[in-house]
């Protein structure tokens, strides 16, 4: 069953919405300026407006252009159709972000976020077929940026473990 891009796109408006209301109710935290409503409250307006540009066809032509590439590439839809099913160990690439949380819940406390961050994401780049210097690149950098807002915007302490931040 195919939804419309209406149907999905108020959906995901009123799941902003609703977000964005439950986090507004949150209570303030006394003595500081960003509390615990401004991330719901964040990306519940997120939500409203990919909702919204979602149910108006907004970037609908780029899927039909994607389409059109594709079709021209690899010829019509019935060999598209008549391709062989991807093999066991490409499916089962789709578990690999719920193993890679259970291995954070599991290594976090002794390794520390940034070690444990930087190999989740090289395992994940590499798993879907981005390239090593990508993968090391963003392991180098996106851990680092990602305990600085959590730690000096969010005051949100991380465990250091192996490569504390001097911060």
């Amino acid at each position: 069953m195919l939804v419309s891009d209406r149907v999905s796109g108020l959906a995901l408006s009123a799941l902003g919405a609703a977000a964005a209301y439950s986090g507004s109710q949150l209570p303030p935290v006394p003595g500081q300026q960003v509390g615990p409503s401004a991330f719901p409250t964040i990306i519940g307006i997120g939500l409203v407006l990919c909702g919204i540009m979602i149910a108006a066809g907004i970037g609908r032509s780029f899927e039909d252009e994607a389409e059109a590439d594709l079709g021209s590439i690899e010829g019509s839809r019935e060999a598209l159709a008549a391709a062989p099913p991807p093999g066991l160990l490409r499916g089962l690439v789709a578990l690999l972000p719920p193993a890679l949380l259970v291995f954070y819940v599991l290594a976090v406390e002794q390794l520390g976020f940034v070690p444990t961050a930087a190999a989740m994401l090289v395992a994940i780049v590499l798993a879907f077929g981005g390239s090593v210097r990508l993968a090391i690149g963003l392991a180098a950098i996106a851990p680092i940026l990602v305990h600085a807002v959590f730690y000096k915007l969010l005051r949100v302490p991380l465990p250091a473990g192996l490569l504390p931040m001097p911060w």
